[in-house]
């Protein structure tokens, strides 16, 4: 049988290159992706944990207060700081309040210290009180020869004033009503509190040394002092008759406290002031001394909320300048030990510096008899030399302002 003839030309299975035009270059990017996918679909995932949607509801409470305790006080400080900018290049004034009889109480010479604190000390602005109780003695009868003395000096030295009217002003026992007032009925009292406000400000208003008038010191605190009327209606036919008696004094309204609240209600005086009381004997609780926790910053935020709020500025019509003694000791007779537990020459350079740090830039120190006291009949100068020098380095950083 005859042999099949063999094909010369061979066959191979192997495929031809496909020409360059329809080539695949993706190939390696792809076998990636697909290894990608088959991992990821072995892989168990979890369900997506919501930390705060399965907190407990009392830790939820915390954690809502916590943050908005932080936006309150981050709020608190932005509008401290807005307050301290805008304010950054007005003037420092230190002052003092002089109370005569305080002066007398611890055996000194009222007029030599007056006149020490003027030309010794360089105090250029005082806060002088108008006692109903010293003036009106009598009914109808008025002595004003004790501030007369006062506003005088105080025109010859070139100082500033701000005279403190009404019933209730600065020292114990806060409202000075004369005892022939004392247990009238207030319709009675009133009137003749409005008549004697009126004698005062026309007897002072063309004082060249006059600068502001203090209407009623603290007028609605009610956890300190011997005072029991704090009728909103007085305090503002108060107000409306000083502002038309004098048009050009401007008249300052403080505080009742250090508490958050505003100064909304009526009346709106020309500015408002606020007392501030850093460290003190806290009679009720510990029965030992006491330093209020805030920083400067938050009477910033008292004194800058009032002013977005009410369009008036604050100043701080009392710092702590004076011991706070615990109960039954009194000051002319206390160690100087236990005084300087509250107040010496360090506290009273920190606590100036403190006032200065809020922003406020009228701060009336308080103590000055007290200082002038320690330097002349206890032969200690310190807290003297000190306010002192703080008057001198606040005149050098004015000039550059």
């Amino acid at each position: 049988m005859p042999q099949a003839k063999k094909n010369p030309k061979r066959t191979t299975s192997k495929k031809r290159r496909p020409p360059f035009y329809k080539r695949h270059w993706g190939s390696n990017e792809a076998r990636q992706r697909t290894r990608l996918i088959h991992h990821l679909e072995k892989l168990k995932l979890e369900k997506p944990r919501y930390w705060f949607r399965e907190r407990k509801l009392f830790h939820k409470i915390l954690i809502i207060l916590a943050v908005l305790l932080m936006l309150w006080v981050g709020t608190m400080y932005g509008i401290a700081r807005w307050y301290m900018a805008i304010h950054s290049k007005e003037q420092v004034q230190l002052g003092t309040t002089f109370i005569s009889t305080y002066a007398e109480y611890y055996g000194l010479d009222a007029k030599e210290t007056f006149k020490a604190l003027n030309y010794d000390m360089g105090m250029r602005h005082f806060r002088l009180v108008s006692y109903w109780e010293e003036i009106e003695e009598t009914p109808g009868v008025y002595d004003f020869s004790d501030l007369d003395w006062q506003m005088k000096m105080a025109e010859e030295s070139g100082a500033k004033v701000s005279l403190s009217l009404g019933l209730r002003q600065p020292r114990w026992p806060e409202c000075h009503m004369p005892t022939w007032a004392r247990y009238a009925p207030k319709d009675k009292w009133e009137p003749a509190l409005m008549t004697f406000i009126q004698k005062v400000v026309e007897r002072y208003k063309d004082s060249p040394a006059l600068q502001t008038y203090q209407l009623e010191n603290e007028f609605f605190l009610k956890a300190f002092g011997e005072c029991t009327d704090f009728d909103r209606n007085r305090l503002i036919k108060e107000f409306n008759l000083v502002k038309q008696l004098d048009t050009n004094t401007p008249v300052i309204i403080t505080r009742s406290n250090n508490a958050l609240g505003l100064p909304v209600g009526q009346p709106t005086p020309d500015k408002f002031g606020v007392s501030v009381y850093k460290r003190v004997w806290d009679k009720n609780i510990t029965k030992r001394y006491f330093e209020y926790p805030f920083p400067a910053w938050f009477y910033g935020f008292l004194a800058g909320a009032g002013q977005i709020v009410t369009g008036k500025d604050m100043i701080i019509h009392e710092l702590q300048a004076e011991a706070w003694l615990p109960e039954g000791y009194l000051m002319p007779t206390a160690p100087i030990e236990e005084q300087n537990k509250s107040m010496n020459a360090e506290r009273l350079r920190d606590r100036i510096e403190y006032g200065k740090a809020t922003g406020m830039k009228t701060i009336d120190l308080w103590g000055a008899e007290w200082w002038y006291w320690r330097k002349t009949k206890l032969n200690d100068p310190s807290l003297w030399d000190t306010v002192r020098q703080e008057i001198q380095d606040t005149q050098i950083t004015n000039a550059y302002l």
